[in-house]
């Protein structure tokens, strides 16, 4: 058991390295932008660009709005396929599985094929049809991960049991899902929460092709026309995401000791 321990250690390590390394290396590049000393002049350059504040902003607000339809598409369904469709279980999880097999860049020239200008919606010749299509395109790369995040909170509890409670006491099936079952996998919810908005965050695909200037089309602006900016801009990138990626395990420890005190 010990030479089994020290090997997976071993191998831990190495993992870390694989990984931690060129995030170090980023990191001291990005503080040379003045020669021969360490210093946030890139960082301050950078988020002081108005363009990385705007862009910034327009994405975290798209990814609220990606997050708020993804929950309001997936709970109700998840529920409803767990409680009165089972058979239709696998046909749902094929379906949500497609986003990560079709490449991104088919689904958005499939948007531009059938709501261009000429078509019948021609959602690409308006800024609100635009985002709207946005806004479906991050929604079904989220669906994958929205979707098992919410059923494998269902699997946790009896949702048969809860929702004859609450019909027994007259709520509808609104009501149900609002106040029994949605609090009941507000973890899980949270959970496909940060990992759309963390891929909303980054996506660069569907905002370039659509024209839309977002923060992932900016980052790849950047990378192309200056030199340390671009690493700072790609180390504060990647502090938003393992900050989503810990509050996600922060909301779960929260949940477990919540629940352990009741």
């Amino acid at each position: 058991m010990t030479g089994k321990r020290f090997w997976s250690l071993v191998a831990v390590a190495l993992g870390g390295l694989y990984f931690l390394l060129p995030l170090a290396g980023m990191v001291d590049f990005s503080m040379r932008m003045k020669r021969g000393e360490y210093s946030f002049e890139a960082y301050r350059i950078v988020l002081a660009d108005p363009q990385f504040q705007q862009t910034f902003l327009y994405s975290v607000g798209l990814a609220l709005l990606t997050i708020v339809l993804g929950i309001l598409l997936v709970v109700p369904t998840a529920f409803f396929v767990r409680l009165k469709l089972p058979g239709l279980r696998p046909v749902i999880e094929f379906i949500t599985l497609l986003p990560l097999v079709i490449p991104p860049i088919v689904i958005v020239f499939g948007y531009i094929r059938i709501y261009n200008t000429s078509s019948i919606l021609p959602l690409t010749g308006t800024w609100w049809g635009t985002n709207l299509l946005l806004l479906f395109g991050y929604a079904t790369l989220a669906l994958p991960y929205m979707y098992r995040s919410v059923d494998t909170g269902l699997r946790t509890i009896d949702i048969a049991s809860l929702t004859e409670a609450a019909q027994s006491l007259g709520a509808g099936w609104v009501r149900i899902l609002a106040v029994v079952i949605l609090p009941n996998v507000f973890v899980s919810v949270l959970s496909g929460a940060f990992l759309t908005f963390a891929i909303v965050i980054g996506e660069y695909v569907f905002a370039a092709l659509l024209n839309v200037n977002s923060f992932g089309p900016y980052m790849v602006w950047m990378g192309s026309n200056r030199a340390y900016e671009p690493s700072a801009l790609a180390v504060v990138a990647f502090a938003i995401t393992w900050a989503c990626m810990g509050l996600i395990q922060l909301f779960t420890r929260f949940s477990k000791f919540s629940t352990a005190r009741r």
